[in-house]
């Protein structure tokens, strides 16, 4: 049954109120903007995001930001948040005025200096400062307006010009509209493409399939204009059924891509290898030149993401080229619900040549995560001193496990299942990679980003389960469970210490844990999971350690000598953690013995 939108803003605020009890109350913004952006940046509306607030004279404000240097952009956020406890109009009043003052902080740090009025140990001087120095680089502005409360739905999309020689685009993310995405995401609300509505036409096709066993399949040439208009609709719902995320046009085979579409359009179906997609449902009818398809239902690219989305990245360019002359072949085959994922898992394999696809490239269906998650659903964790009763920690293999579970319960069933599951022991797969990559010394992964930071430990996992997959047992759950008790209760203590101005605090964590597990590596110790494990908790004694080091690592962050000046691009670069471990005989000094009694003698390799 379809999620109603008074469930979904019950829902909405229900994760945020436990959230709430996770941070300080005095970050609640901070939190809601986390768990929007981190909705947007997986079904790929967002490439990142970075915290940011500030409240400034004449009215200019900003909660976030994202500077993608590739793509010359830079995307300004707002929240419109005030904890309401009922779900309210959103009007164009607001609308209008909070995207005014977006603009007002971007048009005063890039040709007003704003900075220069700042404290630069903040987040909004760095951001001011970065507009400034890039006054000629960037081409493109994203205002973006994230809210608790429902878009009038009278209101049509505001359109997109050109604002003092910089292209700005404006995006409303109401809770209507997070609603139909989550919708979607959970397959509740298929993605039916109407290609003559959105077109004006369908797309010419041939029946290619051959023999009475094979699946019904078209040939297709479509043109880049409309890869990108899809792309930009849909987003990575396009590309759930692919093995990878976009990369980017960092990787060399990105990088060419984009370099045919902007200097050799015309040779681009000659070089490209074209893209292979999936559907459940095709309508095809008589056009001008033989048969067109007019419509596709659950329309999913599972090779090809790469091409797909490298047009619609280069379509935002300031100086774009026209993608109605690029062409790309397109393999469309029509398959049913119960083929669709052995289908294609092996077309991912197997037709996939321009990004080499190996078994690094984990799926949710991948032995490993339906392991960990058969451990989660069966091994009960001792119940934390002055609970009632264990508890069971819920690994999300696929999204929405959580809220899928619960869907057809009957309120006593859903009190049970949460006293059983609490919410703040639900963790995902990009989760569990964090947890696991702190530990293990590749602190610079974790702050590349969630996505990032979980190929490589798919790379990593993957090469040890093809070697002996019998490592990962019940004792790796009851680790990785007690990194996860570490890793969440660093992110409390970073949120409620004085020095914590609001910012980096990801960053801040990551660091944090790495160093605690480099200090205790030197000593050849390492952390005492299964004592986390029995006492599912931290005590006040290691924490106020753990805060010590953060409090140093936040130093090393804002030093005024990084060679970067943005403080989340510094912690991404191996120079920060040379730096850092510079600063490890000071540590040391300032540690005590509470914090080695959460250490043991290391006795295994680490998987």
């Amino acid at each position: 049954m379809k999620m109603t939108l008074e469930e979904y803003f019950y829902d909405f605020r229900q994760r945020l109120l436990a959230e709430f009890e996770i941070r300080n109350k005095e970050f609640q913004r901070t939190a809601f903007l986390d768990m929007v952006s981190g909705e947007l940046t997986e079904t790929g509306f967002l490439n990142g995001f970075e915290h940011c607030h500030y409240r400034g004279k004449s009215g200019k404000k900003v909660d976030g930001f994202y500077l993608n240097e590739d793509e010359a952009s830079l995307d300004l956020h707002l929240a419109d948040f005030q904890n309401r406890k009922t779900m309210e109009s959103l009007t164009m009043k607001t609308i209008k005025s909070d995207f005014k003052q977006l603009r007002q902080f971007f048009l005063a740090s890039r040709n007003k200096a704003l900075h220069e009025g700042l404290d630069e140990s903040t987040p909004e001087y760095r951001l001011a400062r970065a507009i400034h120095d890039r006054i000629d680089r960037i081409q493109r502005v994203n205002f973006i307006l994230t809210s608790e409360r429902r878009l009038n739905v009278r209101i049509k999309s505001i359109g997109s010009h050109d604002l003092d020689g910089v292209k700005a685009t404006y995006s409303v993310w109401d809770i209507s509209r997070l609603h139909r995405q989550h919708c979607a995401r959970r397959g509740e609300e298929p993605l039916d493409v109407d290609l003559k509505d959105m077109f004006k036409k369908g797309l010419p096709c041939i029946r290619a399939q051959v023999g009475t066993r094979a699946f019904l399949s078209y040939l297709v040439v479509v043109s880049g204009e409309v890869l990108a208009a899809l792309y930009e609709k849909y987003g990575a719902r396009l590309l759930e059924q692919n093995v990878r995320c976009f990369l980017q046009a960092r990787g060399a085979v990105n990088r060419g891509i984009r370099d045919t579409i902007v200097t050799e359009p015309h040779m681009f179906f000659t070089y490209n290898n074209g893209i292979t997609c999936t559907a459940k449902e095709v309508e095809v009818r008589g056009g001008h030149f033989g048969s067109e398809i007019v419509r596709i239902v659950d329309l999913q690219i599972v090779n090809g993401g790469q091409t797909t989305a490298s047009l619609y990245h280069a379509s935002k360019l300031k100086e774009a080229p026209d993608l109605s002359q690029i062409f790309v072949q397109m393999k469309l085959s029509v398959v049913g619900d119960h083929d669709s994922e052995e289908l294609v898992s092996k077309i991912s394999l197997y037709a996939n040549t321009q990004n080499k696809v190996s078994a690094a490239d984990l799926r949710s269906n991948h032995p490993f995560h339906v392991r960990i998650e058969e451990f989660s659903r069966r091994i009960w964790a001792p119940a934390a001193e002055g609970e009632l009763h264990d508890t069971k920690w819920f690994y999300e293999r696929s999204r929405g496990q959580y809220l899928d579970a619960q869907s057809k319960m009957t309120r006593g069933d859903k009190k049970r299942f949460k006293a059983e599951y609490p919410r703040t022991q639900k963790f995902a797969k990009t989760d569990l990679a964090k947890f696991e990559n702190v530990w293990e010394d590749h602190p610079v992964w974790v702050n590349l980003g969630a996505q990032k930071n979980f190929l490589q430990y798919a790379k990593r996992i993957s090469q040890v389960w093809d070697q002996a997959p019998d490592q990962f047992d019940e004792d790796y759950y009851h680790r990785a469970v007690a990194r996860a008790i570490v890793f969440r209760a660093t992110e409390r203590l970073v949120s409620q210490q004085d020095w914590y101005e609001g910012g980096y605090r990801a960053n801040i964590v990551a660091y944090t844990l790495a160093t605690a597990n480099a200090l205790g590596k030197d000593n050849g110790m390492e952390l005492d999971y299964r004592k986390i494990w029995s006492e599912q908790r931290l005590d006040l004694s290691f924490c106020n350690q753990l805060a010590l080091i953060a409090k140093f690592v936040r130093d090393v962050l804002y030093l005024p000598t990084r060679p970067v000046q943005n403080c989340s691009e510094w912690a991404k670069k191996g120079e920060f953690w040379n730096c850092l471990r510079w600063k490890f005989p000071e540590i040391k000094r300032c540690l005590n013995e509470e914090f080695t009694r959460y250490f043991v003698q290391a006795k295994r390799t680490a998987a």
